[in-house]
């Protein structure tokens, strides 16, 4: 076999990567700036600096030891992220290594596919193997040095006078069109890989900050509350017939005295992001993983008044860290979850044994949180049940791209009303007990779903440039009658269609449970705030 130098292979790596693995990108950039005379030489200049930066990169950290093993890892993750974002056109940021990191087993197979396969097979496996047989030619430490000096130098030189040379044009492609870049693989993996390792061990705080401290609950003669909150998965508002989607989402609530909230939005665009920052004192704009880590949050504040009972079942991925100094249960799997088919349990299993919980817990208030499984996807046809697949044909694959708009649209849409059957059986449940309890059910998504519109699926698109699919998400709220009577009815009505976000779910806890604390804002409270 032949023999290469480090610098050699290093470069052929590079060209490699760049040429085979940023479909995404290279079809971006072309829209921006076309095939032209005009657009040519910055074209050809962009591809030259791809390669030297990532000629530059490997430079960094080669050596006798490490050059093959980097660049395997390297080609094996490119395969898959260049297949994720060829197929549902996601980002690779911090985020989205963070939801991946949190993803379980059982929704990491939702999302293989026979494509995936074959990207990992042609543009991971076989190149990782050809750059495992070859033979690098080592000349010495002291050759090998000077060697890797000269390529960083030359790759910096490259880049530089490149982008010198087209000034006018990097100008436009940095400050203009910024999204471009968060495609461009490898970088920018390699980048969010960093950003969240530096997220998530370098700057977390080594101070566990306690709040809610001064939570009280003052006596009262008036039946004790029992509130069940649901965590949503992937419900976009405007599929919900309750906001005037055109097929029937949400039959058994629209017969419900249930609450719409028509305008609400998220705090992020994943699960991993969404869930923590919906129960903290932070806002959106000021809520970090590092404050979600490093702080309690409002689960926490309704324990500290001794006199709310706070249970967590969770049908999805877990807690994202919320209920960890609460009573929580995985329903994940058929040992916790009565109602499971084959693999998928059920999020309505979740209701099972409630009536056991309310009753060895009569003596206090009682805050219930179901996390769903929802309409997780890309696998929808999974989360719903036969007798609930009324929209047809619907999508039977995990791999959207094989399946129409309309087929895509259909197993979501039948993913909806299960979570609209799930939400009418626990209203249900509730009404069992609203005669000895002041009774509520909030269900309230972590996030939307794109679902194909303007090539975008699922979700994870960085905030600022997320679809409204992404970040308008189904919000309802039922009261019982007890209810009813100790809250403005006539006032949440009234502003049921005004923009909230999960930035109120914090205080609306606090107020629906009356908790006194300083860090309670009535005027960030959805059911109490006049």
């Amino acid at each position: 076999m032949k023999q290469f130098t480090q610098s050699k292979l290093i470069i052929l790596v590079s060209i490699f990567l760049i040429l085979f693995d940023n479909y995404t990108f290279t079809n971006n950039t072309l829209e921006i700036y076309p095939l032209n005379s005009s657009n040519f030489g910055f074209l050809i200049s962009l591809l030259i600096v791809l390669i030297s930066l990532s000629i530059f990169l490997f430079s960094l950290v080669s050596s006798k030891y490490t050059t093959k093993p980097i660049l395997i890892i390297v080609v094996l993750i490119s395969s898959l992220t260049n297949y994720f974002m060829n197929t549902y056109h996601i980002i690779i940021d911090s985020d989205m290594i963070r939801n991946m990191m949190q993803t379980n087993l059982n929704e990491s197979i939702d999302l293989l596919t026979f494509k995936q396969v074959i990207y990992f097979a042609v543009l991971g496996i076989l190149p990782a193997f050809l750059i495992y047989i070859s033979k690098i030619q080592y000349q010495g430490f002291k050759k090998e040095f000077i060697s890797k000096i000269k390529m960083i130098l030359i790759s910096l030189i490259v880049i530089i006078a490149s982008i010198l040379l087209s000034s006018k044009f990097y100008t436009s492609f940095t400050r203009e069109h910024k999204p471009l870049r968060y495609t461009i693989n490898p970088h920018y993996w390699i980048y969010s890989i960093a950003k969240y390792i530096d997220k998530t061990y370098n700057n977390s705080s080594t101070v566990f900050n306690k709040i809610g401290l001064d939570a009280k609950i003052a006596p009262s003669k008036k039946a004790k509350k029992l509130v069940i909150m649901i965590v949503g998965e992937a419900s976009r508002a405007d599929h919900f017939s309750l906001n005037g989607y055109k097929k029937e989402t949400n039959p058994l609530l629209k017969k419900e005295d249930i609450v719409n909230f028509s305008n609400m939005f998220s705090c992020g665009t994943s699960t991993a992001h969404s869930v923590p920052c919906m129960f903290s004192e932070f806002t959106r704009d000021t809520f970090d993983y590092n404050k979600g880590v490093s702080y309690e949050n409002v689960i926490d504040v309704l324990k500290h008044t001794q006199k709310v009972k706070v249970i967590w079942r969770d049908n999805n991925s877990d807690s994202k860290g919320v209920a960890l100094r609460v009573d929580y249960k995985s329903y994940r799997t058929s040992k916790t979850n009565t109602i499971c088919i084959e693999d998928e349990c059920r999020d309505i299993g979740m209701l099972v044994g409630l009536d056991k919980v309310i009753k060895n817990n009569s003596n206090k208030d009682i805050l219930i949180v179901l996390h769903q499984m929802g309409a997780h996807g890309p696998a929808y046809y999974k989360r719903s049940t036969n007798e609930f697949k009324k929209f047809k044909p619907e999508c039977q694959t995990n791999q959207l791209e094989k399946c129409t708009k309309e087929q895509i649209s259909n197993s979501y849409d039948n993913a909806i009303l299960y979570t609209d059957y799930f939400l009418s059986k626990t209203i249900n449940l509730l009404k069992k007990y609203d005669k000895t309890y002041q009774t509520a059910m909030i269900y309230m998504s972590d996030h939307g779903e794109s679902l194909g519109e303007n090539g975008v699926y699922l979700h994870g698109l960085p905030y600022f440039m997320a679809p409204d699919a992404q970040i308008h998400i189904g919000a309802v709220a039922w009261f019982g009658q007890k209810m009813k009577q100790n809250i403005n009815m006539e006032n949440i009505i009234k502003d049921k269609d005004k923009k909230y976000s999960q930035d109120n779910l914090f205080h609306t806890l606090l107020g629906l449970f009356n908790v006194k604390t300083k860090l309670y804002k009535q005027n960030m409270d959805i059911i109490n705030d006049d």
